[in-house]
């Protein structure tokens, strides 16, 4: 057993656990309004098709010496589905109707990557194909929190980016960038470098602007990966400040 890569496995599965449970926050507040209000369901759905990809790649069958991958995606997709049932019952229903359709749309893409590289597919081939398929969406997921970053750039306030959600969004892709160099599995360690320089892209604006908080505490809202929707949280805010 390579060590370090087992180690740099056992740190990125903590580390992603922490992202995933991230917006039990929001959805705490989901449940107890009964309401949906101005999130979006689309992130969640997004990543529950990450997870299903990836924890296949991870499976032996396709990706030797990738378990761990397949552990934490595993966990994220159980995570994942609840979040979108929760979002399915509060959803109004013009909303609840596109989240039903894009979960079927997402269903049926892992359902022809897992039947096509099982029967069509052998080998090197499978395991090139389901990790095409894992790192186009995990570059999606790690993508999600950009909207923040330039929500930070134009505002110069931190107030919707937390410092800890940042942390780990960058210990999260360090973790695993290292591990997919660690195994030489590019499929692992592209995706998870571009976490990375997305983490630290956000440490460092938060360094910049710790100080620009807005003048008030960010809503549950912020404390997950751009699921919520700050440009219109900000705008609400001015209107408010003009009246």
């Amino acid at each position: 057993m390579d060590i370090p890569h087992f180690l740099f496995g056992i740190f990125g599965n903590a580390t992603a656990l922490f992202l995933f449970l991230a917006p039990t926050i929001t959805f705490r507040r989901i449940i107890k309004n009964k309401s949906t209000e101005k999130f979006s369901g689309l992130p969640y759905v997004m990543t529950l098709l990450n997870c299903l990809l990836s924890a296949w790649y991870g499976l032996p069958f396709v990706s030797p010496h990738n378990i761990l991958v397949s552990t934490i995606n595993g966990t994220g997709s159980a995570i994942e589905s609840v979040y979108v049932l929760i979002f399915i019952i509060y959803a109004p229903k013009k909303e609840k109707a596109k989240i039903l359709a894009l979960l079927s749309f997402v269903l049926a893409v892992f359902s022809a990557v897992a039947v096509v590289s099982l029967c069509a597919l052998h080998g090197s081939s499978r395991k090139l194909f389901c990790g095409l398929a894992a790192t186009i969406f995990s570059i999606i997921m790690y993508a999600s929190p950009l909207s923040i970053v330039r929500m930070v750039i134009k505002t110069k306030s931190v107030e919707f980016m937390p410092f800890f959600l940042s942390l780990f969004v960058f210990l999260c892709g360090t973790s695993w960038f290292i591990f997919g160099l660690l195994g030489r599995d590019p499929f692992v360690a592209v995706p998870n470098g571009f976490g990375c320089a997305l983490g630290t892209v956000q440490l460092i604006l938060y360094a910049i602007y710790r100080k620009n908080k807005g003048g008030a505490k960010a809503d549950d809202d912020s404390m997950e990966m751009g699921y919520g929707k700050p440009q219109q949280q900000v705008e609400e805010k001015k209107q408010v400040t003009d009246k």
